[in-house]
């Protein structure tokens, strides 16, 4: 009922190597080029808290949603673990650019694109239900899943806060390197959401 150590790990690497906080500094610098200092903070925060609402909205209604559409678990492991493959794919193929549209008119780069589909993108959400069902009647583990949830948007928030300080220190090649790596990890949690999934319906056959 406690704290579960193993388990905030495994929820907490798993979203940050999802959400990629030092994958998104290009991305955020593009998508406000032509913004000043100020408006560069205030554009964090207000991506950083529309993507944590969209999360926390899928981790209460998201398994009441899957039974609705008598969709199981190890089949959304499946589609999620596919889905996170392909974020992976584009991660480590460095196919992650912002458009070319970025400066539309009336439109709030914090919410769209970067809230999401950038941060709370289907990838997360889907990690995000499958822990979720992990943690049913589990005081100390809901709390634990909650714990990682937030702490990876306090990183989100603080990775865009600061990305022009970020940026200057570890330079584009060291942006890259490190969205390199975490497509890599990320390929990996994809590949065992799926063999996992599949081991669960062998189990049910």
């Amino acid at each position: 009922m406690g704290f579960d150590a193993r388990f905030f790990g495994e929820a907490f690497v798993t979203l940050f190597v999802i959400v990629d906080p030092p994958g998104i500094v290009p991305l955020f610098l593009a998508y406000t080029g032509g913004n000043s200092l100020q408006q560069r903070q205030r554009i964090a925060w207000q991506a950083s808290v529309a993507a944590f609402c969209l999360i926390v909205i899928f981790a209460l209604f998201g398994r009441a949603l899957l039974d609705y559409l008598h969709v199981t678990v190890p089949s959304m492991q499946i589609a999620g673990g596919l889905l996170l493959l392909l974020v992976a794919l584009e991660l480590l193929t460095g196919k992650t650019e912002a458009p070319a549209d970025r400066k539309r008119a009336n439109v709030n780069v914090a919410l769209v694109p970067l809230a999401t589909p950038l941060l709370a993108g289907p990838g997360a959400i889907v990690a995000t239900i499958v822990f979720v069902d992990q943690v049913r009647g589990d005081t100390g583990r809901i709390l634990t899943l909650a714990l990682a949830i937030a702490l990876v948007h306090v990183l989100l928030w603080l990775t865009m806060r600061f990305s022009v300080s970020i940026i200057r220190v570890i330079k584009d090649n060291g942006v890259e390197l490190v969205t390199r790596i975490a497509g890599l990890l990320l390929s990996a949690i994809a590949v065992q959401l799926i063999v996992d999934a599949i081991r669960s319906l062998l189990k049910g056959a």
